[in-house]
């Protein structure tokens, strides 16, 4: 069993700082922002953090990457890997999540027990709430990282209290709309995969995790009070009826352009281009699009005119949008070469010379969100993106591809007020596996670039980035509220010595 690395390895007598666990459910998604908490407790609040991963699930290099950024003051430690082999095939993703962290409580719990100081708390994310009752059974609090929107969490407080006096087994249907905080209605397209269908047995995982998060002595959000103030009132309303826990904004906790050193050739060629000039076109480092959208897409960024830099991954060949360890279809059904440019139209690339350039699988997104050519982001509504174009001033074409993305697509339209959905996605259910059209996505494009509501969300982007830079200030949103919640753990440490 893994013990506790880092900072533990001080003078004995010295006096030791709180401890607290943080616990990272796989995914780069999860661990990189509950880093960097960890990282801002330790550097401003006089809390020593244990940053806990699973072996299972994990691409090890991923993790080390990510664990070997934090500093000395950080201690880390991985739970070990658990058997899965009993699972059926067609597991799914949640079902398996849930499996590693149901199956790991016993590791976990005696970790917990070896913390070399003070437990102060223990803080799961949002997919490894089966922890809460190890925070109870060692008599600290639990609290739960979400590293989502708001507006996600209140998907799961609306569905625990649907539940309410519901009798035992019982799975009650959302509303559809379904009304959230910000003036946001839903339709059941919308929503999560999971919460669609009542009947469904990830929709019972789902209730049972959300009756979970009752536990908790509160949540820590990955998001900050200006960019979701009608959720945090909200949850403040319902934290003061009793029905939820309250919801504690602390974020944006994003990634550093110095996590990207080195040279691109695509910043090369963005100093090379006028300022507000360029369409960045990514969805992340798991978000796939089939070979057809992917043709359209590509139609669409040479109807519209304007610059692009587009990052190009492998199509899915399985009708899977979302690529989280396994590749993107059969082997069989590859190029050898497994080049993501060689799907593209034929003679795009030498038509858009010069005014585009599509790399492939990857670019240094912050560095490139920040640079002054940059002017939209076509992007997937993945939190972490969503943060790192929020924290650049840069407004967003909205194109969820999975899990709560469409939700976030929404939220960002209609209440945040820094994004544009292609048409399409309010007629229509493109986010149910329609393909979206290249005229589409042109418009929306031109739209964002030229439109009377894109200088809108231009302006509202601008005004969020000078928010999100005043957060972290001494009398910033968040950094008032993470205080307050350290002053929580610190009492806590001094009851339970």
């Amino acid at each position: 069993m893994e013990t506790f690395t880092a900072d533990d390895q001080r003078d004995a007598d010295a006096p030791r700082p709180p401890r607290v666990v943080l616990l990272a459910s796989p995914g780069a998604g999860h661990l990189i922002p509950l880093a960097g908490l960890a990282r801002r407790l330790a550097d401003h609040h006089g809390v020593a953090p244990t940053l806990v991963t699973f072996a299972d699930l994990e691409h090890p290099d991923a993790r080390s990457a990510v664990l070997s950024s934090l500093p000395a003051s950080v201690a880390t430690a991985t739970l070990p890997a658990v058997p899965l082999d009993d699972l059926p095939a067609d597991a799914g993703l949640e079902r398996t999540l849930f499996e590693v962290v149901h199956r790991s409580l016993p590791n976990l719990r005696a970790l917990l027990r070896s913390a070399p100081a003070p437990l102060a708390a223990l803080v799961p994310d949002f997919f490894c709430a089966a922890a809460l009752p190890v925070a109870a059974e060692l008599g600290v609090p639990g609290y739960v990282f979400v590293p989502t929107s708001l507006a996600a969490l209140s998907l799961m407080r609306r569905t625990v209290e649907l539940h309410d006096g519901a009798a035992a087994g019982e799975q009650r249907v959302l509303p559809d709309p379904l009304e959230l905080p910000g003036g946001v209605s839903l339709r059941n397209a919308e929503v999560p995969r999971g919460f669609r269908d009542s009947t469904a047995p990830v929709y019972g995982q789902l209730l049972a995790t959300g009756r979970l998060y009752r536990l908790a002595a509160g949540f820590l959000a990955n998001t900050f009070y200006e960019l979701e103030p009608a959720a945090v009132e909200e949850f403040k309303k319902a934290a003061e009826r009793g029905t939820f826990p309250p919801a504690y904004p602390v974020g944006p906790f994003v990634r550093s352009s110095s996590d990207e050193a080195g040279e691109s050739a695509c910043l090369e060629w963005l100093d090379l281009q006028p300022a507000g000039s360029v369409v960045f076109v990514s969805f992340g480092s798991a978000g796939m699009l089939s070979v057809e959208q992917t043709r359209e897409l590509a139609a669409g960024l040479e109807m519209s005119g304007h610059r692009f830099l587009w990052v190009v991954r492998m199509p899915s060949f399985n009708g899977e949008s979302f690529a989280f360890g396994k590749g993107a279809g059969d082997e069989d059904d590859r190029r050898v070469d497994d080049d993501p440019l060689a799907w593209l139209p034929d003679g795009f690339l030498e038509r858009t010379s010069g005014r585009g350039l599509a790399v492939a699988a990857w670019a240094p997104q912050v560095r490139v969100l920040s640079h002054p050519a940059t002017a939209a982001f076509v992007s997937h509504c993945g939190w972490n993106s969503t943060l790192e174009s929020v924290a650049a001033g840069v407004p967003m074409i909205a194109w969820p591809l999975h899990a709560e993305q469409s939700l976030n697509a929404v939220v960002l339209e209609e209440s945040v007020g820094v994004a544009v959905r292609p048409r399409s996605w309010e007629e229509d259910d493109v986010v149910g596996g329609a393909v979206m059209r290249r005229g589409e996505i042109a418009a929306a494009v031109r739209e964002v670039m030229e439109g009377e509501k894109g200088r809108v969300v231009r302006r509202r982007a601008r005004e969020l980035k000078l928010a999100a830079g005043r957060v972290w200030s001494p009398e910033g949103s968040s950094r008032r509220v993470l205080e307050e919640v350290a002053g929580k753990w610190k009492a806590a440490a001094t009851t339970h010595k």
